[in-house]
C-alpha cells in the first residue's frame, strides 16, 4: 500500500497592480487570500515616474 505524501497547495491568489493614473496593469504578485487591498508606489513606465499603484483582481 502505498503512502501519498503530496504537498498541500498553498491558499493564494494573483492579483494585478493598476496605475491609478493610467490605468496600466503594470505588475502581477501572488499573495495570501484575505486582508486588506494593497496600495503601493511603484513605476509606471508610460509616465516614467514612481505612481501609486491598487490591487485588483482577474
Amino acid at each position: 500500500m502505498a503512502k501519498k505524501s503530496g504537498k498541500r497547495k498553498k491558499k493564494v491568489e494573483t492579483v494585478f497592480l493598476v496605475c491609478e493614473e493610467t490605468g496600466d496593469y503594470n505588475y502581477t504578485i501572488r499573495r495570501k487570500l484575505g486582508g486588506e487591498k494593497l496600495k503601493l508606489k511603484k513605476y509606471s513606465p508610460r509616465l516614467r515616474r514612481h505612481t501609486v499603484h491598487t490591487e485588483k483582481k482577474k
